[in-house]
């Protein structure tokens, strides 16, 4: 019989060790959209390599098929029982612009309960938290009640571009009965909630050209395309003054929210203005007619991540550039096909550019599907149980406005759902300056995970 009392004062013993350790997880600089930043992922990695090895799990090993590496390990001794496969990522976003940061963004600082440092919420923090509830388990028990499978990758924020080939490759290997994400967010840090869907991703390069080279703007302005400009009217033209996106075939076979989806957001009761107070932000952007949870969950949008061109240093320059460049990345409903949407976005620009100007479009991959975990997933079922009991209220189910590649990428390899069970919550200035993760999310981390391994272990 499982001694929980066991496992819970060996947490409590062990705590200040463990967020030791993760603050050194941390000072890796894990980015793996920049080749600069490549030691810091291969040494993040090494990190999880030797962490699983210490902790008693088997089958260690880096799986790698052309990027960069995903990490691996296995407990499979619980016959009878499902087989669950785990699943985080330890690679980050970059730090920039890194003059907003209070502390160095790679030397995480606790400040008022809370770990500042880039990774910490997204998604460092919560894989260590599933790999420090298995520690316990198999230093107490010296068991776990459930078949484990460990898939921890380094390219998530770049679109886990490796991911199928890895799928493919070790098909077997990762073979399981679903896949449990440490990845993903808590709606609010005071509100019981469970993920059940996110949206998809496709993401273009553009560049615009109207010259050889800069010019003066005095002795060629007026007779030679400038463009920046250029590509400020084509960015402009993707949507119209109330904000609605204007791209032909872009929304195709988005599906419209489900009575499940209503009346999630029904539940929550949101607080829209305290929403646009949190972030200093004022309404206004969201299309007529919209809601503003099935815009943060549901809808479809097109974004400007990054734009430049011309001059930008201290004083003046009279210039006019011959270049300029955009990041965009598309959030897509359910329902819409990522490449039909990136297809019909770069179709649109075409039709748009003027004939003194050239444009060329990189739409790096053909992206990722929206998922949903259905209804009456049993494996959500259970998550929802252990949420219960450690938080004393039935949590509600929310969407989150990211992207997971996995989630689509693991139903079409494996044909297994995803079930997600972060700690993190967003508003932990993700992806932005100051990421944090709160302290109290890891004592409730540790507490809910350990829970967890021994309901799924019961999962008929």
């Amino acid at each position: 019989m499982t001694d929980m009392a066991a496992i819970d004062a060996w947490v409590d013993d062990h705590k200040p060790r463990l967020l030791t350790e993760l603050m050194g997880f941390l000072r890796a600089p894990s980015v793996s959209t920049d080749p600069g930043y490549a030691a810091g992922l291969e040494r993040a990695g090494a990190i999880l390599l030797e962490r699983l090895q210490r902790i008693g799990l088997r089958n260690v090993q880096a799986l790698q098929e052309g990027g960069h590496r995903a990490i691996y390990g296995e407990w499979l001794d619980a016959p009878g029982a499902p087989t669950i496969l785990v699943y985080g990522h330890y690679d980050v976003q970059p730090p920039d612009p890194l003059e907003l940061w209070e502390t160095p963004p790679f030397e995480p600082t606790i400040r008022d309960g809370k770990l500042y440092a880039r990774g910490a919420s997204d998604d460092k923090s919560p894989l260590w938290i599933a790999v420090s509830a298995l520690e316990a388990w198999l230093a107490t028990e010296r068991r776990l009640p459930v078949n484990v499978k460990l898939l921890l990758e380094g390219e998530e924020e770049i679109g886990s571009r490796s991911l199928p080939a890895i799928l493919a490759a070790h098909h077997e290997l990762l073979r399981a009965d679903v896949l449990l994400s440490a990845d993903g967010g808590r709606w609010r840090a005071d509100l019981p909630s469970v993920n059940t869907s996110s949206r998809g991703l496709a993401a273009l390069q553009l560049e615009v050209r109207t010259a050889g080279r800069d010019l003066h703007s005095g002795r060629y302005g007026g007779a030679v395309g400038n463009a920046v400009m250029v590509l400020a009217r084509l960015l402009a033209s993707l949507h119209d003054n109330e904000n609605r996106i204007v791209v032909a075939g872009f929304a195709d076979g988005l599906a419209r929210p489900g009575n499940a989806d209503i009346a999630s957001m029904d539940r929550l009761d949101f607080d829209a203005a305290g929403f646009y107070d949190a972030i200093g932000a004022r309404p206004g952007a969201l299309e007529p007619g919209g809601r503003l949870l099935e815009a943060l969950w549901l809808r479809p949008t097109i974004e400007v991540n990054g734009i430049a061109g011309g001059y930008d240093g201290p004083g003046g320059k009279t210039v006019i550039p011959c270049t300029a460049r955009a990041k965009l990345t598309c959030r897509l409903g359910p329902g819409q096909d990522p490449k039909q949407a990136g297809d019909a976005v770069a179709a649109h620009l075409r039709a748009h550019l003027p004939e003194y100007a050239d444009l060329v479009i990189d739409q790096e991959r053909e992206g990722v599907a929206a998922y949903a975990v259905p209804e009456d997933d049993r494996f959500l079922a259970v998550i929802e149980q252990v949420v219960e009991q450690v938080h004393g209220t039935r949590p509600v189910r929310v969407g989150i406005g990211g992207t997971l590649p996995i989630s689509a990428m693991v139903k079409q390899s494996l044909g297994i759902e995803t079930v997600m069970f972060s700690y993190a919550t967003a508003d932990e200035n993700i992806h932005a300056p100051n990421e944090y993760f709160r302290l109290q999310s890891f004592d409730d981390g540790l507490l809910a995970w350990t829970r967890l391994f021994e309901a799924l272990g019961k999962v008929a």
